[in-house]
C-alpha cells in the first residue's frame, strides 16, 4: 500500500494509506496549534534544564581534582539541584499540556468518526458488517486516544531530550560526540522493525474485527443456529477466527522480541566507545576527567529517552494502523459521496442537502391531503424507469433488469414473486437506501436517492421487522422521526398506534430506555418505530415483513397499530404472504428482476400467469412446494 491509496478486501470498509494518515494526523495537530507549540517549548525547556546536570557533575569532578574548595563544590551542587526541581517541574508541566492537547483531539477523532459512520449509506455498512464498524469506533478509537493523551507527550519529551544529550556531548568535544554514532545500530533495527510492523498491526486490527464481526452474528442469530444446529459449525468457525487472531498476535510479539534485545545491545556501545576514546585522550591531555564523566553520563542517559521512545513505538505503530481503520471510515464516506478531498467531512445532512433539486417534492406533497395523515398530490407519485441494479462486490450479475413502475399516489401496491425475485432490493431502492446503478426511481420527478434525509422522511418510509430502539429516553427515540415536535405530538403518536404502556413509565417521556432503564420487548419496540413513522409523516410507506418476527397474539396489536400508520398513505408492500397482495389495488410480480406482471388480483389470476401459479401454489392447488414467496 502506497501513498493515500485506500485499500479493503471486496464490501469491507477501506484502510486509508499512510499519505493520508499522516496528512489527517497533521490536521490534528495544526487545529491546535499553540497547545502543541506550547508542548514543544515546555519540552525543550526541560531538556535543557536536564543537560546541567552532567555538565555541573564533570565541573565538580574538575574542581575537586584541582584542589578547589568546598565552597565552590556546594554552590555547583545548588545549581544542580535547582535544575533538577526545574526539569521535574517543566516535564510535569509538559506533560498536563500534552495530556489536554491530546484529550481535545481525540474529542475531535470520537466526534469525526461519529458524523461519518452516521454519513455511511446502510448498504456500505451492511456489506461491511457492523462488527468492523463497531471494532473500529471502541478498539481503534480508544487506541488513537491513547497515543494522543500518553504516547504522544511522552515520545515528544523523549526525543528532545535525545537530540539535546547528543548534541551536548558534541560540544563537549567532537571526538567523543563521535562515539555517539554506536546508537547507529539501534536505529538499524528500528528500521527494520517499522518495514513489517505497519502491516503487521493491520492484518492483527482485522483479524480482531472479522473475530467481532463473527461473534456479534453468532449472537445475533443464536435460536436460528440452534433450531438448524449448526452450534458445532459456528464453534469451529469462531476457533478459526480466533487462532487467526492469535497467529497475527504472535507475529507482532516476534517484532518486538527482535527489537528490543538489539536495541538494549546498541546502548552500551556508545558509553564503552567513550571510556575508552576519553581515557587514550585524557592520558594525552587533551581532555580533562570531567569532561570524559560529562561525556559518559551524557551518552548513559540517552538509554532513558530512547527507551521511552522504543516502548512507545509499539504503541504508535498500533495506534498508526487503528488511526488508518479510523480514517477509512472517511474514506468509505467519500466514496458514498463520489469524493476523494481527504478531508474530514461534515455530517451527511450537510453534505447531502445541497444535492437536493430545487423545488423539492417535499414543497408540493401536502396539497391535497385528507386528513391528518392522509396523502394525495402528483409530488407524491413514484416511478421506476430502467431500473437496473447490482450488488457492489457481488459476482456482477443484475438484481434488478430494466424495471418499469409507477406507484399512484394512494394505492396499495403489493410486489410479489419467488425467492430472489429482486422484491426487498427494488424496496430499498424505492426508499432511498440504494442507488440503482442504472435507470432511476424518483419521488415527484426528483431523484429518491438524492434527498437529504430529513426530506427523504417525509417522503418514504421503509418499515422491516427490524425495529431498533435507540438508548436514551423515549422522548429521544421518537424526536428522530421530527425533530422538532411538541411533547403533546408525541403523546399523540403514541396513543394513536396504541402504546397505552407509555403513558404509565414511571418518568413517561424521560424514560430512559436500554440498560438500566425500561426494556420495551418486540411489540412496544415496534410501536415506539411506528409512531417515529407517524411523526416523520411520509406520503409513503414501504413494508418488509414488519410483523414477521413476532408471536401471533402480538403481531395482532402490531398489525392494528401498523393499520393507524398507514391510514390514507400510498403503501407498497413486499408480499411474502399472498393474503397481502390480495387485499391490495394492484400486484407487481417480480421474476429474476423484471417485471413480469401488473394487475388487480382477480385480473392476474383470471389471466393464468406466473401470479396465478404462486396462487395456485400458496392454496395448495399448484405445483410449486412451498407458500412463502
Amino acid at each position: 500500500m502506497s501513498g493515500g491509496q485506500e485499500t479493503a478486501p471486496e464490501g469491507a470498509l477501506p484502510v486509508a494509506g499512510p499519505r493520508r494518515t499522516r496528512r489527517a494526523a497533521l490536521g490534528l495537530v495544526r487545529r491546535d496549534g499553540r497547545a502543541f507549540a506550547a508542548l514543544l517549548a515546555l519540552n525543550a525547556l526541560a531538556a535543557a534544564a536536564g543537560l546541567a546536570g552532567p555538565w555541573l557533575l564533570g565541573r565538580i569532578v574538575d574542581t575537586v581534582r584541582a584542589g578547589g574548595g568546598v565552597g565552590v563544590v556546594d554552590r555547583l551542587a545548588l545549581v544542580l539541584l535547582v535544575c533538577a526541581v526545574a526539569q521535574l517541574l517543566l516535564a510535569r508541566y509538559a506533560r498536563y499540556v500534552g495530556h489536554r492537547f491530546g484529550e481535545r483531539t481525540l474529542d475531535r477523532v470520537r466526534t469525526e468518526f461519529v458524523d461519518r459512520a452516521l454519513a455511511l449509506p446502510a448498504a456500505v455498512v451492511e456489506r461491511a458488517g457492523t462488527g468492523d464498524l463497531t471494532a473500529r469506533g471502541t478498539t481503534d478509537v480508544a487506541t488513537v486516544g491513547r497515543t494522543l493523551r500518553d504516547a504522544a507527550p511522552e515520545v515528544s519529551v523523549a526525543a528532545v531530550q535525545a537530540l539535546f544529550l547528543l548534541g551536548a556531548v558534541v560540544l563537549l568535544d567532537p571526538l567523543l560526540g563521535a562515539c555517539g554514532l554506536g546508537l547507529l545500530g539501534s536505529w538499524f533495527a528500528v528500521r527494520w522493525y517499522l518495514r513489517r510492523a505497519r502491516e503487521a498491526y493491520l492484518a492483527e486490527g482485522a483479524a480482531q474485527s472479522a473475530l467481532a464481526e463473527l461473534l456479534a452474528a453468532t449472537a445475533a442469530g443464536a435460536r436460528t443456529v440452534e433450531a438448524l444446529g449448526l452450534q458445532e459449525r459456528r464453534a469451529a468457525a469462531c476457533q478459526e477466527a480466533v487462532e487467526r487472531c492469535r497467529r497475527t498476535r504472535l507475529r507482532t510479539l516476534f517484532l518486538r522480541s527482535v527489537l528490543f534485545p538489539a536495541v538494549d545491545a546498541s546502548y552500551a556501545v556508545p558509553v564503552v566507545g567513550v571510556l575508552l576514546a576519553g581515557g587514550a585522550l585524557h592520558g594525552s591531555g587533551v581532555v580533562s576527567l570531567g569532561v570524559v564523566v560529562s561525556a559518559a553520563l551524557y551518552l548513559r542517559q540517552v538509554s532513558a529517552p530512547l527507551d521511552t521512545v522504543l516502548l512507545w513505538v509499539e504503541q504508535l505503530q498500533s495506534s498508526g494502523a487503528a488511526f488508518a481503520r479510523v480514517e477509512g471510515v472517511g474514506a468509505a464516506m467519500e466514496a458514498a459521496d463520489g469524493t476523494a478531498s481527504g478531508k474530514p467531512g461534515p455530517s451527511r445532512t450537510a453534505r447531502r442537502a445541497p444535492q437536493v433539486p430545487s423545488p423539492s417534492p417535499a414543497d408540493g406533497h401536502r396539497d391535497g391531503r385528507d386528513g391528518p395523515y392522509g396523502c394525495a398530490g402528483a409530488a407524491d407519485r413514484i416511478d421506476v424507469t430502467g431500473v437496473r441494479y447490482a450488488y457492489p462486490g457481488g459476482s456482477g450479475d443484475e438484481v434488478l433488469r430494466g424495471v418499469d413502475l409507477s406507484v399512484r399516489p394512494g394505492e396499495r401496491l403489493a410486489l410479489v414473486g419467488p425467492s430472489g425475485a429482486g422484491k426487498s432490493t427494488l424496496g430499498r431502492l424505492l426508499a432511498g437506501v440504494d442507488a440503482p446503478s442504472g435507470g432511476s426511481v424518483t419521488v415527484g420527478g426528483v431523484p429518491v436517492a438524492g434527498l437529504a434525509p430529513e426530506v427523504l422522511r417525509r417522503q418514504v418510509v421503509l418499515v422491516t421487522q427490524e425495529h431498533h430502539v435507540f438508548l436514551g429516553t423515549v422522548r429521544d427515540n421518537l424526536l428522530i422521526g421530527a425533530p422538532a415536535a411538541a411533547d403533546a405530538e408525541l403523546r399523540a403518536a403514541l396513543a394513536t398506534v396504541g402504546a397505552d404502556w407509555a403513558a404509565r413509565l414511571p418518568a413517561g417521556l424521560d424514560t430512559e430506555l436500554g440498560a438500566g432503564g425500561f426494556r420495551p420487548d418486540g411489540a412496544q419496540s415496534q410501536q415506539l418505530a411506528l409512531a417515529r413513522v407517524l411523526l416523520a409523516d411520509p406520503h409513503t410507506v414501504i413494508l418488509d415483513e414488519a410483523t414477521a418476527l413476532l408471536d401471533p397474539r402480538t403481531a395482532r396489536h402490531a398489525e392494528r397499530a401498523l393499520a393507524a400508520v398507514l391510514e390514507g398513505r400510498t403503501v407498497i408492500a413486499i408480499a411474502h404472504r399472498l393474503h397481502t397482495a390480495h387485499d391490495a389495488d394492484r400486484v407487481a410480480v417480480m421474476e429474476a428482476g423484471r417485471l413480469a406482471e401488473l394487475g388487480t388480483h382477480d385480473a392476474l389470476v383470471a389471466a393464468e400467469g406466473a401470479y396465478a401459479a404462486l396462487w395456485h401454489s400458496w392454496h395448495g392447488d399448484g405445483e410449486l412446494p412451498s407458500p412463502r414467496v
